[in-house]
């Protein structure tokens, strides 16, 4: 009788698409996923209900890749049945690790958010300014949404996570090489490791070119078109490569985009928006201050750092939830 294999969940909380998207870049690769595993809960891409998950025992799904923040009640309940059932639980991506975009939310309040959504975004027609409540009674009966959390939280910040597996979304190679490792029954990293990345940053990865010139001022990404081979930096955009963790292998900077951070800080125990914001303020040349009025030196400073329009979006993109200025949310109310 065939042994039964391990069984392997993968769900989407508060995301995009893009960690399913990104397993089924594994191409074939997918059919050792399927010799390994029994694959049995993805509600993206499988029919499996959460009534199958809660009838399991507690521990009998070996791995749940999470991917997706923690915006509603439903999002952390799923969280926590998922954690009970699994015996290895992965925060699978950005938004899962740190919050990720979702987490920008944290310095809106939910009423402003709803009402954006809803009634001021570009393309609503809302003239009755219509926003969603938790429940609402139809002709058939009650129909409920769940609601949202105060704020959005990391997976981490609602139940243990024993790995954590970052980028928006992971790359394939590095999808592959855990699950590989995952089903060789080699000893698994200690508990609370980042797997699928490296120690290095992206720079470290990045095959441009450095030659020691600063900026004139930090630009936006439409205003030029990066010069190949040249440190983006070096040319005033703000790439985040030289505080961001490796493992991507710097695909964005090779293909003329300024990394953004999505596979989160270098250093753990850093701030990463004020790690980043130091770098690209040591990159750009704001002229000599000997003599310089106090005035001057600001207007110089704010030319030189013009290019930043949007701070926090762009030195916590994806790492919001998990820092000092998480939450705001109280205040935005």
């Amino acid at each position: 009788m065939t042994a039964q294999k391990p069984k392997l969940a993968m769900y989407w909380a508060a995301s995009c698409g893009g960690c399913e998207v990104a397993l089924a870049n594994i191409h074939e690769a997918i059919l050792e996923v399927d010799a390994h595993f029994d694959f049995m809960f993805c509600p993206c891409l499988l029919d499996t209900k959460k009534k199958d998950i809660e009838a399991l025992a507690d521990g009998e799904i070996f791995l749940t890749l999470f991917n997706g923040a923690l915006r509603t009640e439903e999002n952390l309940e799923m969280a926590g049945l998922l954690r009970r059932k699994s015996k290895v639980f992965v925060a699978f991506g950005s938004c899962a690790a740190y919050g990720g975009i979702p987490a920008l939310a944290n310095h809106h309040g939910i009423a402003s958010v709803l009402e954006t959504a809803f009634c001021t975004v570009p393309g609503i027609d809302n003239p009755e300014r219509l926003i969603p409540g938790t429940s609402c009674q139809v002709p058939d009966g009650e129909l409920e949404l769940p609601a949202f959390l105060s704020r959005v939280l990391a997976a981490h910040e609602a139940v243990q996570v024993d790995y954590t597996m970052p980028g928006c979304p992971p790359e394939p190679e590095q999808i592959i090489a855990v699950v590989r490792l995952v089903a060789s029954g080699a000893p698994l990293p200690p508990l609370g490791s980042l797997i699928g990345c490296n120690d290095r940053a992206v720079c470290d990865e990045c095959a441009r070119e450095k030659r020691n010139k600063l900026a004139p001022r930090l630009i936006r990404p439409f205003e030029a078109i990066p010069e190949p081979d040249w440190c983006l930096v070096e040319q005033g955009f703000s790439c985040l490569g030289s505080s961001t963790r490796g493992g991507c292998q710097a695909l964005c900077p090779a293909a003329g985009m300024h990394c953004t951070g999505c596979y989160g800080p270098l250093d753990r125990t850093a701030d990463p928006g004020a790690t980043a914001l130091a770098t690209l303020a040591a990159a750009v040349d704001s002229g000599s201050a000997a003599g310089a009025d106090e005035a001057v030196l600001h207007a110089r400073l704010r030319n030189a750092l013009s290019g930043v329009a949007d701070p926090l979006g762009t030195f916590y993109r994806y790492s919001l939830a998990a820092t000092v200025v998480a939450d705001r949310s109280k205040e935005a109310e």
